[in-house]
């Protein structure tokens, strides 16, 4: 199956894709259905009304997750551009609901920043309340899988060791278009799938999942040992190599671009770059 938020009428609506059109669940959003101890039977089998895919204004596939979980340097090659060694534990930060947008909304670029770069990931999304899962239980916990782009404000990043101030940035984080259930990826939960990344028409990342050093279910075993995960929280998975600080002269996004971030079976995300001024 696929899944989506859907805005229509100052509200939103959980859907699941069926050809052109988007068939209401009956609830308000993905989060809310995968709150649902029944979301899988109810997903399948709702019908209520029915919209269109042209034009259909699609918010963050879970619009308010309890948390999000971001995994840096979990590509070979992009742990290699950025100059460091690969890690024995996954690095793990942190964004907030506020940073997420929709699948064509625009990415806010902050008057504050000089270094706006670009980062395609896979993102889990968790579908059961899980502590310390291992084996069988880490997997049946992913409730499919989604496209983000892990914006970041690389000078900000880098003030210090810590990188939460450089990856939380209000309305930076498009999320979606659709969460889709293993059952529908090669691999299943741990899919097999290209990811992209283009800046205005140019291939800026290019790789596959295969290439991850922790796979989706390891993360949510080691994210799981530290916190409890909630149906509706997010993995972001990290990035593969090509991203605009490690070039060679470093580029980042200015304002005006179209960023258009894709995985293979899943969907894309496109968005305009739109600077902002600072306070």
């Amino acid at each position: 199956m696929k899944l989506a938020t859907l805005r229509t009428d100052g509200t939103t609506r959980a859907v699941r894709l069926d050809g052109e059109e988007l068939v209401d669940l009956g609830v308000a959003d993905v989060g809310a259905l995968l709150a649902r101890d029944d979301w899988r039977e109810l997903a399948a089998s709702a019908d209520g009304t029915r919209y269109p895919v042209a034009g259909a204004d699609l918010a963050p596939v879970v619009p308010a997750p309890t948390k999000v979980v971001c995994v840096g340097l979990n590509y070979r090659n992009h742990i290699q551009e950025m100059g460091r060694d690969l890690p024995e534990h996954p690095t793990l930060f942190a964004k907030f609901a506020d940073s997420l947008i929709g699948a064509r909304d625009d990415i806010l670029r902050p008057g504050e920043t000089d270094a706006f770069d670009w980062e395609v990931e896979l993102a889990v999304v968790v579908g059961r309340p899980v502590r310390r899962a291992r084996g069988e239980e880490a997997e049946q916990a992913i409730a499919g899988f989604t496209v983000l782009n892990d914006i970041t404000c690389r000078d900000w990043q880098f003030r210090t060791r810590e990188w939460l101030q450089g990856k939380m940035w209000d309305s930076s984080t498009p999320v979606g278009p659709y969460l889709v259930t293993p059952d529908e990826l090669p691999g299943g939960v741990r899919p097999a799938l290209d990811v992209k990344l283009t800046v205005d028409g140019e291939v800026m990342q290019s790789d596959t999942t295969g290439d991850l050093l922790f796979d989706p279910v390891d993360l949510v075993e080691y994210v799981s040992t530290v916190v409890r995960l909630n149906p509706g929280d997010i993995i972001a998975t990290g990035t593969p190599g090509g991203v605009g600080h490690a070039r060679k002269p470093a580029r980042y996004l200015t304002g005006g671009e179209t960023v258009v971030t894709e995985i293979e079976g899943i969907g894309r995300l496109e968005n305009r770059v739109v600077a902002e001024k600072s306070a």
